[in-house]
């Protein structure tokens, strides 16, 4: 039992969230916002419209510089939006358009004067306003809007399109708290809007018996019996005094809020302005939202012969528009097949392409390619070799391609270090020209005893002095010495006491100073 209740609440719950997503679409909803710059008093009086277009309207709508209407149109679909009621300004008015999604007509009027909600609140001895008032749309009323004229006809069925019609057999009573009057004079060509808070007092009570039904208590020192209370209405304000008459009186056909408000009774009907007053006068009426033909204009008018020659021009605005729209077209056309063209032969090409090199490819040897150009270069530089010395190279020294094709197969481990020749030093290695051998400026072999400059083209010198003021003798190993005699390693070199040392190294570099020069001036 607990769960088909539980179950059957469910269902119940979605079918009223159903029907109340359904009722909340199908009324009228209304955006109303500004277009350019409209100062901060025609904004505050764009936040009162806001209020009473209650609860069916964006209380809380920002509107950026670079919106533009086409950015209102585009959202007014997906939110169910039917109307605009959009606000500009300019240096001599102000002006509301009121336009009707999504194809129009819009309505353009000048607003002469306006009063805020502040201001008419300010106003009154005694205002009642409060939120309960703004969770139910207003109640429309219209006045003198029976005139004949196309344009009255347009203006009336527009401003009863932009709230929620009402059903009379279903109303409940207690939703309408407010209501929003109309009035439409002939001599001045304007509208008078006003907005009203409602409010029903039983009639046929003493004031001093309405004043018990609303548990206030009046002072009754004065009287000398309660029946002076019932019968008179002493100590009662002025708006308590208030006289209703036929024109305000009614039967109620339902209970409404309050007390002594019972069906069937008579209840008077008292209206309290709670704000914005605006006076409106139509300026004119186009088609479309605000691009089509004038419909209606208030100051201008056209004979017949003007309009249909204005429809005319426009009639063939269209078709030049239409023309250039279905030339673009075909131009798009033929970029695409273009493009389209254009992409075959390129793969067409690349296809030849990778073809005629799949063949080339299969032609030649590529295996037997780089032995013979290793074999060739190898070849090469011998002859070269044999023409610049005169000697057969050494085996070994031009390796054939078949060995460098060996040595690249192997695999790429860490490089080993060339040993030297017993001859060969490094300056020597690193002096081979690129045909691989070593040669001087004349192009003739280099002895590996003879004449030889230091790497710097000047004579080379010993260390420095030590702080003794003795000099070093020792030569570096593995270095030749200046005139072209090698240097002695320490391997080679006996031991000697330091005392020994200084002066023994003295003497032998003098001498070697002496014997080199003596080989140079021989040599000369």
């Amino acid at each position: 039992m607990g769960k088909s209740k539980t179950r059957n609440q469910k269902k119940s719950r979605l079918q009223a969230n159903h029907e109340a997503e359904q009722t909340y679409l199908a009324v009228p909803h209304t955006l109303v916002f500004h277009r350019g710059q409209v100062g901060k008093n025609v904004g505050q009086l764009i936040i009162d419209i806001r209020k009473v277009m209650e609860p069916y309207t964006a209380v809380s709508l920002k509107v950026r510089k670079k919106n533009v209407l086409k950015d209102f149109v585009a959202i007014a679909g997906p939110l169910g939006v039917t109307h605009f009621n959009i606000f500009s300004k300019t240096p001599t008015s102000i002006n509301m358009k009121v336009a009707r999604l999504p194809k129009g007509p819009m309505l353009h009027f000048q607003v002469t004067k306006y009063c805020l909600i502040k201001d008419v609140v300010s106003s009154l001895k005694k205002h009642r306003m409060h939120e309960e008032q703004f969770k139910y749309h207003p109640l429309l009323i219209l006045n003198n809007f029976g005139q004949d004229g196309m344009h009255i006809k347009l203006m009336a069925t527009m401003f009863q399109n932009m709230f929620p019609s009402i059903n009379v057999h279903k109303i409940s009573l207690n939703t309408i708290k407010r209501c929003v009057l109309l009035s439409y004079n002939s001599e001045s060509e304007e509208i008078e809007f006003r907005h009203y808070s409602l409010k029903v007092v039983p009639v046929g009570v003493s004031r001093g018996v309405k004043k018990l039904m609303q548990e206030r208590f009046p002072n009754m020192n004065k009287f000398e019996d309660i029946s002076e209370l019932l019968m008179k209405g002493a100590n009662l304000s002025e708006s308590e005094a208030e006289q209703d008459e036929e024109h305000n009186v009614t039967e109620l056909p339902q209970v409404y809020s309050g007390r002594g408000n019972m069906a069937s009774q008579q209840s008077a009907v008292r209206l309290t302005e709670i704000g914005p007053r605006m006076t409106l006068q139509l300026m004119k009426i186009q088609e479309g939202m605000g691009e089509g033909n004038v419909i209606y204009h208030s100051m201008i008018s056209k004979t017949e012969e003007e309009i249909q020659e204005i429809l005319k021009r426009k009639e063939a605005k269209m078709k030049e528009k239409e023309e250039r729209r279905k030339k673009q077209e075909q131009n798009i056309a033929q970029k695409t097949e273009k493009k389209e063209e254009h992409r075959k032969k390129s793969l067409e090409g690349i296809k030849k392409k990778r073809a005629e090199a799949e063949e080339d490819s299969e032609v030649e040897d590529p295996g037997a390619q780089d032995g013979q150009e290793a074999d060739a270069e190898s070849d090469d530089e011998a002859e070269y070799y044999r023409q610049a010395v005169g000697e057969e190279p050494e085996e070994g020294m031009f390796p054939s391609g078949k060995k460098k094709r060996r040595s690249s197969e192997k695999s790429h481990g860490p490089a080993k270090k060339r040993k030297l020749s017993p001859g060969q030093s490094l300056k020597d290695r690193g002096s081979k020209s690129p045909g691989g051998q070593h040669r001087n400026q004349t192009g003739k072999k280099q002895q590996k005893g003879g004449w030889k400059k230091s790497r710097d083209g000047e004579k080379s010198f010993g260390k420095k002095m030590k702080p003794t003021g003795k000099a070093f003798g020792a030569k570096r190993a593995g270095e030749q010495d200046k005139f072209g005699g090698k240097k002695k390693r320490n391997g080679d070199r006996p031991f000697k006491s330091k005392s020994q040392k200084g002066k023994m190294g003295f003497n032998k570099s003098a001498g070697g100073r002496k014997q080199g020069f003596k080989q140079r001036k021989g040599k000369g």
